[in-house]
């Protein structure tokens, strides 16, 4: 770790970021930089923040999330790291945000749209409906019940093809449904 680096005040409020899980930095007897209430401790570098919490995803005006080690480790407290470029604007009236399938684990994320991984493809939303595309999305992955009113060959493929149309359409799901259904 480096000498103390300065935050400029208020920096973190409405933002949107993606910590990577690390294991523990050496500290070298080093004094957080900043302890929230909550019990959050930060450690302030020229090259981004450490992040020591039990707690990820919305705090106070703010998304953070923190994606985790390839092997998941016990602890409730896990360390983050996130550049500083990886700060974006966030506020729940623009269109800032686009879902990530990832059909290999049935699971489903947000970026945001100056996120290096944003392909100028996916539909971009607001914080409200991406996070009800996400809940239908969940849906599709995790349950089955939706399914039999279709008739299909592969179920994953069928799930692929109505949650790319979530992605990249402004069609509801209620549409696609209906949709496949006459076909």
């Amino acid at each position: 770790m480096e000498k103390k680096f300065k935050v400029p005040a208020g920096f973190f409020k409405n933002t949107f970021c993606v910590f990577n899980e690390i294991q523990a930095p050496e500290i070298e007897q080093r004094k957080f930089d900043y302890e929230s209430k909550s019990g959050s401790c930060y450690y302030f570098t020229k090259q981004g923040m450490y992040r020591l919490s039990n707690h990820w995803g919305r705090l106070a005006n703010s998304k953070w999330r923190l994606e985790p080690l390839e092997i998941e480790t016990n602890s409730k407290f896990k360390w983050g790291f996130a550049p500083w470029a990886s700060f974006y604007p966030d506020n729940s009236v623009e269109e800032l945000y686009f879902i990530q399938p990832n059909f290999s684990n049935n699971t489903v994320n947000y970026q945001h749209k100056n996120s290096p991984e944003f392909d100028n493809k996916a539909l971009l939303r607001n914080s409200f409906e991406t996070a009800k595309k996400i809940k239908q999305i969940r849906n599709l992955l995790t349950l089955t019940s939706w399914a039999k009113y279709f008739e299909y060959e592969d179920l994953q493929e069928l799930r692929k093809e109505i949650i790319q149309e979530l992605v990249y359409t402004n069609s509801t799901l209620e549409e696609i449904k209906r949709k496949r259904q006459q076909s």
